[in-house]
C-alpha cells in the first residue's frame, strides 16, 4: 500500500507493542483513493491543549500503563511538549465521491472567536488548506459531515452567525443534538447548531446512512452519545473522528480518554472498529494523530 512509514512503524527497533503484534504504519501521504472515492486530509492546526483543558498527557489517558509512555516518547517525540503535555494535530478530511460531490468531514477549530478559542490553537487554517490542497472554495462543499459536536470538530461551521459552507447540507446524529441540548455548559448549541437550523442547512440522522456508493455513515458512540464515523468500502478506510485520539490507544484500545462521555462504551466502540479495519487491512484516518492515515493489519499469534 502506498505511503510513507512514519516513526511509529513496525520495524525491528520499533515500540514493543509492534513487536507483540499490533501492526500500525502511519502515513504522511495526504490522500488515498478507494473505489473511485478520493479521501484527502486537510491540516487545520497543530498545538497543545491550553486553558482549562491543559494537563499532562498521562492525565488525559488515566488508565494507560505507565510503562507505555517512554516508548511512545521515543517513537513520536513531536507529540509531547517539554512539560509533557500532548501536542494534537487537528485534521479534517475531504471526500470526493464518484459523482464529483465534495464532502467535508468536520470543520476544525474555527476562527479566533470560535467556541474552541479558550483551549485550542486558533485560528484554524482549514479554508486555506481547502484552497491550497483541493482547489476548492467554501461554496464548493456540497455536504459537511460532523463526526460530533465538540468545538474542535464543529467550530469552523459558522462565523458571525452564518454558515461558512453556504451550499452544504450539514449532517449530524440526532442523538448528538439531543445530548448537546442537555449540556448547559456547551456553547456549540447556540453558536453552531441554532444558526445552521435557521439557515435550513442542518440534517439530523437516527442511525446509519448510505451517503454515496461505497461510503456509509455509522454511529460510533462513546466519546459522545451521537458520535459517527465514515466507512469507505466496508472498512478499507474509516474516518473515525475521536474514536481513536492518541497512538497509545492503538497499543491498548481499552485505554480511556478523560473527556469521553462514556469511557467504557468508547473503549468497546474503539476495539470493535479497529478490529473491523484490521480484517480488511484497512486505513484509519483519525483527526488528532500525527499522521493522517494509519495502516492496520490483523493480529498474528
Amino acid at each position: 500500500m502506498l505511503g510513507h512509514r512514519g516513526p511509529f512503524s513496525c520495524m525491528p527497533d520499533s515500540v514493543p507493542a509492534c513487536r507483540s503484534g499490533i501492526l500500525a504504519a502511519m502515513h504522511d501521504i495526504t490522500s488515498h483513493t478507494l473505489r473511485g472515492v478520493e479521501v484527502l486530509s486537510l491540516c487545520d492546526a497543530v498545538g497543545p491543549m491550553a486553558g482549562s483543558l491543559g494537563a499532562p498527557v498521562t492525565e488525559k489517558f488515566p488508565n494507560a500503563a505507565p510503562e507505555l509512555w517512554p516508548d511512545l516518547r521515543i517513537a513520536e517525540p513531536t507529540l509531547f511538549t517539554s512539560g509533557d503535555h500532548w501536542i494534537l494535530h487537528f485534521h479534517c478530511f475531504l471526500l470526493r465521491d464518484a459523482t464529483g460531490r465534495n464532502v467535508l468531514v468536520d470543520t476544525g477549530i474555527g476562527t479566533a472567536s470560535s467556541p474552541a478559542a479558550d483551549w485550542a490553537p486558533v485560528p484554524g487554517r482549514l479554508l486555506d488548506a481547502l484552497a491550497d490542497e483541493a482547489g476548492l472554495a467554501p461554496s464548493d462543499i456540497d455536504v459537511v459531515v460532523l463526526t460530533h459536536l465538540h468545538s474542535d470538530h464543529a467550530g469552523g461551521c459558522v462565523t458571525d452567525g452564518e454558515p461558512v459552507f453556504p451550499n452544504a447540507r450539514h449532517i449530524v446524529q440526532q442523538a448528538e443534538v439531543d445530548w448537546l441540548a442537555r449540556t448547559a455548559s456547551s456553547p456549540i448549541l447556540g453558536s453552531v447548531v441554532d444558526p445552521l437550523r435557521r439557515a435550513g442547512a442542518l440534517d439530523t440522522l437516527h442511525g446509519p446512512l448510505r451517503l454515496a456508493e461505497f461510503v456509509d455513515l455509522v454511529p460510533t458512540p462513546g466519546h459522545t452519545p451521537g458520535h459517527q464515523s465514515i466507512v469507505v468500502d466496508d472498512h478499507r478506510l474509516v474516518i473515525a473522528g475521536d474514536v481513536v485520539l492518541h497512538p497509545v490507544q492503538l497499543i491498548d484500545p481499552s485505554i480511556h480518554y478523560l473527556h469521553d462521555e462514556n469511557p467504557q462504551t468508547a473503549a468497546t466502540t474503539r476495539t470493535t472498529l479497529l478490529n473491523e479495519i484490521r480484517t480488511r487491512n484497512g486505513l484509519l484516518a483519525a483527526p488528532h494523530l500525527p499522521h493522517p492515515f494509519i495502516e492496520l493489519h490483523p493480529h498474528h499469534p
